[in-house]
């Protein structure tokens, strides 16, 4: 039974055993970013590093949207001078999440614009319903993205597919952001959640220990390239590999490796053509 926990209405978390649920709640606003939300996400990501037996955190917005971007109703009566003192105070840090350990599965349920897209690029992967669209509008808005989106974007789609969508502001939908690589899965819209958990409860079935590790690899090295990133990569793992390994855990894990590898092979076997 999955244990509820508020964190304003905005925002909510549960925590069912090792994985972390948080849902952008503003559904009559398209979960538009305000800044309570801000506030009340960073504050649930941190309940979520705070707690010792979460291992897997899924991110997803109330129906019918993933997060439509920044509230652009607020932004436009906002006082200048207000957004000005704003934008010119310190960076608590860079992206909408703060820094976390714990991997963030984005579970894209509808439309996901602009800020609502950079929000989704600070997951670590994207599983998409059927009804996900996604669209990047700052050059629309006469904004500029501060929130990983140009970092990001390009990663995953390459940048020529990046400066179309930030060029146009044009929205593809869920089939196009699969084959791009956007998104690493698309699913029924009505299964988004059961399947974001069972790839939760994967995650969660490694020692957490093992998986933060190598997210941090991911996070460190992925600002690498070269030669410098294949030394790094050496590097650690040698330190891992000398220090840390559990070869104790290996050899009693080991019949479970081999036989959930041969149950997912055989799925793949039997799949359509």
């Amino acid at each position: 039974m999955a244990e509820s926990v508020s964190t304003g209405p905005v925002v909510l978390l549960a925590v069912d055993g090792p994985v972390a649920t948080i849902t952008l709640n503003r559904p009559r606003a398209r979960n538009a970013i305000s800044s309570e939300l801000l506030v009340r996400l960073g504050e649930a990501m941190a309940a979520v590093e705070a707690g010792d037996e979460i291992c897997a955190a899924i991110l997803t917005g109330a129906d019918p949207a993933f997060c439509a971007g920044v509230d652009l109703k607020a932004l436009a009566s906002e006082p200048r001078q207000d957004q000005v003192d704003r934008q010119s105070g310190p960076t608590a840090h860079f992206g909408f999440l703060p820094p976390h350990e714990t991997p963030v599965i984005g579970a894209i349920n509808g439309a996901t614009v602009t800020g609502g897209l950079e929000i989704a690029l600070n997951c670590d992967f994207l599983i998409a319903s059927e009804r996900a669209r996604f669209a990047d509008t700052h050059a629309r808005v006469g904004a500029m993205p501060g929130a990983g989106l140009i970092v990001r974007l390009p990663q995953l789609i390459g940048v020529d597919r990046a400066r179309r969508m930030s060029f146009t502001g044009d929205f593809i939908d869920a089939a196009t952001a699969l084959a791009w690589g956007l998104v690493a899965e698309v699913v029924p819209h009505e299964r988004l959640l059961e399947r974001a958990r069972e790839i939760a409860a994967g995650v969660a079935s490694i020692p957490r220990d093992n998986i933060r590790e190598i997210r941090r690899m991911y996070e460190t090295i992925g600002a690498l390239s070269g030669e410098a990133a294949w030394q790094a990569e050496s590097d650690w793992s040698r330190r891992w590999m000398q220090e840390r390994f559990d070869q104790s855990r290996l050899a009693t894990e080991r019949e479970t490796i081999m036989a959930r590898g041969r149950s997912q092979s055989s799925g793949l076997d039997n799949a359509p053509a």
